[in-house]
């Protein structure tokens, strides 16, 4: 079976499933894993599906992948954005880490440094640094999502009113090409609003497949953020506006993946 007969039954399985494995995709067709992941990565390529270990997934414009296959997508991409980041926070910092999977990363990443208060609304991310003894970790409160651990809602942005922090760093679910922060649940939209309101320098942190991804709620601009880091170079035309904002981009280099 060819791929042009392959691709478009990959994609209804996809659509019926939600995702489609590698190894069963190769047992269905007949064909090599290796065929089955050049269809995958040609799919992807096409913005029709998301790489994810293993497999694949659908993209949506209107309700966010699962958490699990967020935290697999571009991983090693994450981790170095992640690194880069937080390389540029000094110790003994007050910051904010919002909802999501990059931040999460860069809670990883900030596991050596000292001094460090850290408020969020990502229960992860609170449980990542709980293992820093040098780090004080304040949760929002808020309603938890608990598809992600995230807390939401007016309750979460009255407490983080409370602070005035050094840096934020914060994560999207999409990037527009005029250069719009997306997210897909509103009442976390407006605590990421109200985050930019209570930070005197934001960082976001965001990899390759927001450009292509795109989401119905918007959370403010790339004019709001100080420091972008990602992984891939940004259309020239977002890149003048930037510019223009003097909003600094710094697109960090890793291997390129080659997912299972």
């Amino acid at each position: 079976m060819s791929q042009t007969f392959r691709h478009p039954q990959i994609l209804e399985i996809a659509r019926q499933e939600g995702r489609v494995a590698v190894e069963d995709l190769a047992e269905r067709f007949g064909v090599t894993l290796q065929t089955i992941r050049r269809d995958l990565t040609e799919l992807a390529e096409s913005g029709r599906l998301e790489r994810v270990h293993g497999g694949a997934v659908l993209p949506s414009g209107t309700a966010n992948i699962e958490y699990e296959a967020r935290r697999e997508l571009n991983a090693d991409a994450k981790a170095a954005i992640a690194r880069a980041c937080a390389a540029q926070i000094p110790q003994d910092a007050s910051i904010f880490l919002n909802i999501g999977t990059s931040t999460e990363a860069v809670a990883r990443a900030l596991l050596h440094h000292s001094g460090l208060l850290v408020v969020t609304n990502n229960i992860n991310v609170a449980n990542i640094l709980a293992a820093n003894p040098d780090c004080e970790v304040a949760v929002t409160g808020g309603t938890l999502r608990r598809s992600d651990g995230g807390l939401v809602g007016t309750l979460a942005s009255a407490v983080i009113r409370q602070f005035k922090f050094d840096l934020a760093v914060i994560g999207c679910s999409a990037l527009d090409q005029d250069g719009d922060l997306l997210d897909f649940d509103l009442s976390e939209v407006g605590v990421s609003q109200t985050i930019l309101e209570q930070s005197r320098k934001t960082f976001l942190v965001a990899d390759h497949s927001k450009f292509r991804r795109t989401a119905p709620v918007r959370i403010g601009s790339l004019r709001a953020i100080d420091t972008f880091f990602t992984d891939a170079p940004l259309a020239p035309d977002l890149a003048a506006l930037c510019s223009d904002w003097n909003t600094g981009i710094e697109v960090v280099r890793t291997p390129a993946m080659v997912p299972a």
